[in-house]
């Protein structure tokens, strides 16, 4: 079992530890006991960390390969984000930085970003380098989630 991700209640302010598999899911605040809904924003994630939600996941996952300097990856993020709020419960997104995870992106051979690569169940289904609109995204997550 790995780490999971730290959530914080928004009732009550304590941090939940959330498994990796339950990311997608409603869940309970220990100390309060109300809801703690499924993911709704973009997870910045390390080596560790998306190691643990690819494997774990139960649902599609489109990761946002990115780097700070990179306009049209600025451009990107508003969307990304927005995706993962309207495909929370169905879908997760995670970040990685190449130039804080080159390794990552080297795994998946990213040459230019933003690149986006669509995993279910560990696997990919999908890869696309450039700008996207949030609906093809959509549609790339949707159709992973029927496959």
């Amino acid at each position: 079992m790995g780490a999971g991700l730290i959530r914080v209640c928004p009732s009550c302010g304590v941090k939940n530890r959330v498994p990796a598999a339950r990311l997608a899911e409603t869940g309970r605040c220990g100390a309060c006991k109300a809801p703690l809904g499924p993911v709704r924003e973009p997870i910045e994630v390390d080596a560790a960390a998306f190691e643990e939600i690819v494997r774990e996941a139960q649902v599609p996952i489109l990761v946002d390969f990115w780097a700070a300097w990179c306009g049209p990856c600025r451009m990107a993020a508003p969307e990304v984000a927005a995706l993962a709020q309207e495909m929370a419960g169905r879908a997760l997104v995670l970040k990685v930085d190449t130039e804080a995870h080159p390794e990552l992106a080297a795994r998946y051979r990213v040459q230019a970003i933003p690149n986006f690569v669509v995993l279910r169940n560990g696997a990919v289904v999908l890869q696309r380098a450039g700008l996207a609109p949030r609906s093809e995204m959509r549609r790339w997550l949707e159709a992973a989630s029927v496959a």
